[in-house]
């Protein structure tokens, strides 16, 4: 008997205008809610391979698809894109921390935010943040051969996270937020787990009552809203043309009014960008900490070319087209452990997508850590294998097999960003380190906001020898 996607492989387009999409059946009112707060990851995966391409359940009351084939993620995320928006409640639970900033806002707010924050974004600009970026990992570093000498587990999540927020606030911002590291992700851990608490259980009230729950999540706004507000106040005391991100927000003028940001604007694109610019790349690398312990073959070729490349030396910006297999290591780590691992739209009108008929009104979910595991498209899904990512093997699979950054015009802005990013503080750290997970610690996912691991990542910091053939 044939599965559901040699099926969809074999039906004939031709021969009728749409096919009717199946899946989980659920429970009545509630549909697949209770699975899916059960086992997320689970339930997605099991939804795409049992039921084909695409997948319809009830998601509550309200009717839902889950699409993984790339042709059909292609005509949602690129070729009819205006009939898929993010008037989702995902994204009203998302506003609730980050405000209407570029990741939220639409239409021609969401044009306008996009040119004005462009520039930051050119590779140019990145590359002359390459030493800020190693200079914060060199530092890192150096905490780390302290607790090898010691002995002492160092919390890897939590490493990851203060280090890009860091870099986030020096690059973009040009604000030093090291004291503030503790405050924003103590308040972001609240904001995340109860955004997607809250979404899975359809709580879509605001967090208005007098309630324990409720007064946690405010609090936890109020404090990144404070910590923002100081740097916007800081930087309008000596408001000046950094060349960087922030700088280019406060002094954009509307080509219509001539008005500039106020502050309330500039706080929601400040702490858009501050959150997801630091969780997204924090998380990838954490995962790969954890996937290179676990490959030891992998982790040789990395230290191979590292000590090659690198001779013991710091990277630079001019390094990372060199260090191709690192590249290549975090590429494969995005593709298992995506940080975005599900992500849902609203369907304005009817549509055929991939051959399956989409209503509209329905919520459409898309789910990089699925399709970028479906055996059709990835030999043994489950087996880390960086050269999956030769230019030989890219050219051989569909573009939308692999998006971890999304695509079409919504695609990360900071893509480029995050991976010169990864790759130098994986050069600057793997060169002299291999955390190593404690004893007893079995790492799993965590599908919050994103897909950290949980439990922080407690590892010990071993020293590593650079290769003999150097």
């Amino acid at each position: 008997m044939k599965g559901a996607r040699a099926v969809a492989r074999d039906w004939n387009l031709m021969n009728v205008p749409f096919r009717i999409a199946t899946g989980p059946r659920g429970l009545p009112l509630i549909g697949v809610i209770r699975d899916v707060r059960k086992d997320t990851l689970g339930w997605l995966m099991r939804t795409a391979l049992e039921h084909g391409p695409v997948a319809q359940y009830r998601f509550g009351p309200g009717r839902a698809y889950l699409v993984t084939h790339p042709e059909g993620l292609k005509h949602v995320l690129q070729d009819h894109v205006k009939n898929y928006t993010k008037d989702h409640f995902s994204y009203a639970l998302f506003r609730r921390i980050g405000g209407d900033g570029l990741i939220t806002s639409q239409g021609e707010t969401w044009l306008k935010q996009r040119r004005l924050a462009q520039p930051a974004f050119h590779r140019a600009r990145i590359s002359a943040m390459a030493e800020q970026m190693v200079r914060a990992a060199a530092e890192l570093a150096e905490h780390w051969s302290e607790s090898q000498r010691s002995g002492t587990p160092r919390p890897v999540v939590r490493d990851m996270m203060a280090l890009t927020l860091r870099i986030v606030g020096e690059a973009l911002f040009g604000t030093d937020v090291r004291a503030e590291v503790e405050a924003v992700s103590a308040a972001f851990n609240v904001l995340s787990e109860q955004t997607v608490e809250r979404f899975r259980s359809l709580r879509l009230l605001p967090p208005v009552l007098p309630t324990a729950y409720d007064r946690a999540f405010r609090q936890a706004g109020a404090t990144l809203r404070d910590v923002v507000g100081r740097v916007i106040a800081e930087r309008r005391k000596h408001l000046e043309d950094r060349g960087d991100l922030l700088s280019m927000f406060m002094l954009a003028r509307d080509e219509e009014t001539g008005e500039q940001m106020d502050d309330a604007h500039l706080q929601a694109e400040v702490l858009t960008m501050m959150l997801a610019g630091h969780e997204t790349t924090a998380t990838a690398l954490a995962w790969t900490w954890v996937l290179l312990e676990q490959n030891p073959e992998p982790e040789r070729k990395l230290h191979e070319e590292l000590d090659a490349v690198l001779g013991g030396r710091l990277p630079t910006a001019d390094d990372v087209p060199r260090l191709v297999y690192t590249r290549r290591v975090l590429d494969e780590s995005l593709r298992l452990y995506p940080p975005v691992y599900v992500l849902s739209r609203k369907v304005v009108e009817d549509d055929t997508v991939y051959g399956y008929q989409i209503r509209g009104g329905a919520s459409l979910d898309m789910s990089p850590y699925v399709t970028q595991r479906l055996p059709e498209f990835w030999p043994e899904p489950e087996r880390f294998e960086p050269d999956r990512f030769t230019p030989e093997q890219i050219a051989a699979r569909p573009r939308y097999a692999y998006f971890p950054f999304l695509g079409g015009p919504r695609q990360c802005i900071g893509s480029n960003f995050a991976l010169m990013e990864g790759t130098l503080i994986l050069a600057t750290l793997a060169q002299r380190y291999r955390p190593r997970m404690v004893a007893g610690y079995t790492p799993r996912p965590e599908p919050l906001i994103t897909l950290r691991p949980a439990d922080e990542l407690p590892s010990l910091i071993t020293p590593r020898e650079r290769s003999t053939t150097a």
